[in-house]
């Protein structure tokens, strides 16, 4: 079986760390989704702004491509239970792909790129490969009282967000709404929890290191990030 990319997603996260540990939990994280030459054709879009939210099916190898294994341990649940990989959304997979829920904000049909799709909410890297855009239909897709298995329901409280203005102001409005969500629910791994410990990830051109004490998270400095991928 032959897959290839239709289109590449463009954001502000060059990395992986730090991203939102799922699709929605930033709903000010925006994201635009090229699309390949060959794919650019307006019939192919025709209908789509009638959708609020669409599916995204996309490759894992921007994240690194990983040697899957049958039981994993998640870094929500600690990273001390082990669990099968199927009852997980493990990267580690038979195949590497990927499944998001994201919020359609517009389309825009441009001469050079064709339709360039806005969307907020997706928990994917800079540059991943996007293979396949369906839309999401409420009546079919969604089960509200589904069981969670061990990882339960959404329950975690925000923390508290402190940033101090210099490094705010290095930021857009938008930027800082969606900076300040990823940080409010905590990205460590669930296992580390060293208030000490200064930990970074890259963000809108800068590496913006942060620590977590109790219920508060501070950042501390904003360095302009380069990537040497």
């Amino acid at each position: 079986m032959n897959m290839k990319p239709i289109a590449y997603i463009k954001n502000d996260f060059p990395t992986k760390f730090g991203l939102p540990r799922q699709s929605g939990m930033s709903e000010h994280l925006i994201s635009h989704i090229f699309m390949e030459p060959e794919y650019r054709t307006p019939e192919a879009f025709r209908g789509i702004e009638e959708f609020d939210h669409l599916w995204l099916i996309w490759a894992f190898e921007p994240m690194g491509k990983r040697e899957w294994s049958p039981t994993v341990r998640p870094p929500k649940l600690g990273g001390n239970t082990r669990m099968g990989v199927f009852a997980t959304r493990s990267p580690n997979r038979p195949n590497p792909i990927g499944l998001t829920c994201v919020k359609l904000l517009s389309v825009n049909h441009t001469d050079t790129d064709g339709a360039v799709l806005t969307v907020a909410g997706a928990d994917l890297m800079n540059g991943t490969a996007i293979l396949d855009i369906k839309p999401y239909l409420p009546f079919a897709d969604s089960v509200p009282n589904a069981k969670t298995g061990a990882y339960g329901p959404q329950t975690q409280d925000p923390l508290v967000v402190e940033i101090p203005d210099p490094i705010a102001d290095l930021f857009s409005a938008e930027q800082l709404a969606a900076l300040r969500e990823v940080l409010c629910y905590d990205p460590r791994p669930g296992y580390q929890n060293d208030p000490d410990r200064v930990y970074g990830f890259a963000y809108g051109g800068y590496d913006v290191r942060f620590r977590v004490t109790d219920d508060t998270v501070t950042v501390t400095d904003a360095i302009p990030f380069k990537d040497h991928s």
